[in-house]
């Protein structure tokens, strides 16, 4: 496979069940092995680069939310792999919060969420350390069609505030034609 994905783009990919989705987006994001070929992110190999280190967030359709920790402490998780300074995990949780609209969420356990919530959680803890790239798998076919249409609002409206580049994987054509730039 050889793909580029514009800067503040949101390029989808979509296949039958099986084709290899998912399994190109973990790849990408360091969380499987690649067998041959190579992995090229702004012109550096990162065929051997940890995954923390990469400068990609992915964002699950099952929130992968840890149920022991509040908000708070899954959103600053990554950051806390990267060895963040605590000053600066606190301040990139509340930012992140802040612009997904969940800082009244902070304290909660995940349980304690509806599934818009978690995902919006889901997506805090992806910008919350500023990456280059967010994959997301599925972000949306969990949700009811309300939830569905917030949720891929927000992710339009920060890619347009942030310059965000998506690569966003689904087996809805309505949602892939609303939110992507290319398919």
């Amino acid at each position: 496979v050889t793909l580029d994905f514009p800067t503040n783009k949101v390029t989808a990919i979509i296949g039958p069940s099986g084709c290899g989705k998912t399994t190109l987006l973990r790849l990408l994001a360091g969380l499987e092995e690649i067998d041959k070929g190579d992995i090229f992110i702004d012109d550096h190999l990162v065929n051997d680069v940890d995954s923390k280190d990469r400068n990609i967030a992915m964002v699950f359709q099952n929130y992968a939310l840890y149920p022991h920790m509040d908000v708070f402490n899954n959103i600053a998780f990554g950051l806390k792999l990267r060895k963040y300074p605590k000053d600066k995990i606190k301040s990139s949780v509340q930012d992140a919060a802040k612009i997904l609209r969940i800082e009244n969420l902070l304290e909660r356990k995940p349980k304690e969420l509806s599934g818009g919530e978690k995902q919006r959680v889901a997506v805090a803890r992806a910008f919350a350390a500023k990456p280059d790239i967010i994959l997301c798998d599925e972000v949306t076919s969990a949700l009811d069609v309300s939830v569905q249409a917030a949720v891929l609002n927000l992710l339009q409206q920060l890619k347009e505030d942030l310059g965000t580049t998506y690569v966003f994987v689904s087996h809805d054509l309505a949602v892939v034609r609303a939110i992507s730039d290319r398919v």
